[in-house]
């Protein structure tokens, strides 16, 4: 399938560990990674203008949702106006997620709190995805809760969380519907599974994911003007077994893929294990996105263990809140003794300590917001419900994880 759409080169490689520093080269421009992928879900970050990205945030890469742009505005109104980049007036590369961790949202997860990693016996789900379901329209179903999805061995089939409407993802539609996107990195339809599913369930999906992964490069390869302009990433799963994780990565490794994207879910404890395993046997010369994990010990971690790019929605979400991160002061130095990075954390500007506190919001970072506002400003407008709080708590933490991840490949480039 290798078009030229995506390339990727390893620049330098971190002795002792598996990180590297490269280049992802896309049309829309290059990535060098590691790097931090900016989430805008609904081809709009939350609370910014994409003037801020570029200038107080400084991401290279954009990443949007399939799921959320299909039902809203629509995938033929984005290909009508020329393409993600366009329509959202995004000037870096970008890409698409294939929907599956949402419509896994919307089923086994839905109403649980389950993320991608697991949180303890609090979380556990007892009761597993159906193993088959729906294939044609019922009326039972579409007049059903209106979050909820039904896998079978073809695709999905799902009703709208916007209005109930009963919907139909396959491997072939989510390509179909990226293309029409038009982002620079697409991703292949797969299962997502909750972190406690049992392994025989965890076995199913991840066979059926492969199934899936086949049928979205032959959709992909059948529409040529795609093919010049969009790379494909397959998605490792597997959930926290090792060996599955393992069997994944090497026929994924046989299948004529871009790239691959790394999904599913963890036990965070074995987040580095189940990198590694993985990464051990990916190609070389072929890049490597951890979907949906990006807080900054996890990038860490990520890194280490090879991967080239995260996404995570948590910058702005915690910012939202009025939580901050800040560097501590101290540097960290990562088990191979090559890879130093500032130790960080988490505060709650609406503790009433941060009321007169007016001390810059991070001292020790360059970011325009933490250059440029106090604490106590924050904390006043986070308690005055003013939405300049969330904005400016917004860039700044986006702005910390994209510099954050860029220090730490400038790291491999002078430790290699």
């Amino acid at each position: 399938m290798s078009t030229g759409a995506v390339k990727f080169a390893v620049e330098k490689s971190l002795a002792g560990s598996l990180a590297r520093a490269g280049i992802i080269s896309t049309p829309h421009g290059e990535i060098k990674t590691p790097a931090f992928v900016v989430v805008g879900t609904k081809a709009s970050v939350k609370s910014l203008m994409p003037e801020d990205l570029k200038q107080y945030v400084g991401n290279q890469v954009t990443l949007a949702n399939t799921y959320h742009l299909f039902l809203q505005p629509g995938h033929e109104v984005i290909a009508e106006a020329g393409g993600l980049n366009k329509f959202a007036n995004w000037e870096t590369p970008t890409m698409t997620d294939s929907g599956g961790f949402q419509v896994f949202s919307l089923g086994a997860a839905f109403g649980k709190g389950v993320t991608k990693f697991a949180k303890g016996e609090e979380d556990e789900i007892n009761n597993r995805p159906a193993k088959s379901g729906l294939n044609v329209y019922s009326q039972k179903f579409a007049t059903d809760h209106g979050k909820l999805c039904v896998i079978d061995e073809e695709g999905v089939t799902f009703t709208s969380h916007i209005d109930g409407s009963m919907h139909r993802f396959t491997a072939e539609r989510s390509i179909e519907i990226q293309h029409a996107i038009g982002a620079d990195i697409i991703v292949a339809f797969d299962e997502c599974t909750s972190p406690t599913a049992d392994k025989s369930y965890q076995k199913e999906a991840m066979d059926r994911t492969h199934r899936w992964a086949k049928r979205s490069i032959m959709a992909h390869k059948q529409n040529y003007q795609a093919l010049k302009k969009q790379g494909l990433y397959g998605v490792i799963q597997g959930g926290k077994y090792l060996d599955l994780r393992q069997e994944s990565a090497n026929t994924l490794s046989a299948m004529d893929f871009d790239g691959f994207a790394i999904g599913g879910s963890f036990s965070k404890d074995d987040l580095g294990d189940s990198l590694r395993v993985v990464n051990e046997i990916l190609p070389i010369d072929k890049p490597r996105h951890l979907l949906g994990i990006g807080e900054p010990e996890d990038i860490v971690a990520g890194v280490l263990m090879g991967c080239d790019t995260f996404d995570c929605v948590a910058p702005t979400r915690i910012g939202r809140t009025g939580c901050i991160y800040v560097k501590t002061g101290v540097m960290k130095t990562s088990p191979c003794g090559r890879l130093v990075y500032p130790e960080t954390k988490k505060i709650n500007i609406l503790n009433t300590k941060y009321k007169t506190d007016h001390s810059l919001i991070d001292e020790l970072s360059d970011g325009y917001v933490a250059k440029n506002y106090t604490k106590a400003y924050l904390a006043h407008l986070f308690r005055a419900g003013e939405i300049l709080g969330p904005h400016l708590a917004s860039i700044h933490n986006l702005n910390f994880i994209v510099s954050f991840t860029e220090r730490l490949r400038e790291d491999i480039l002078i430790n290699s």
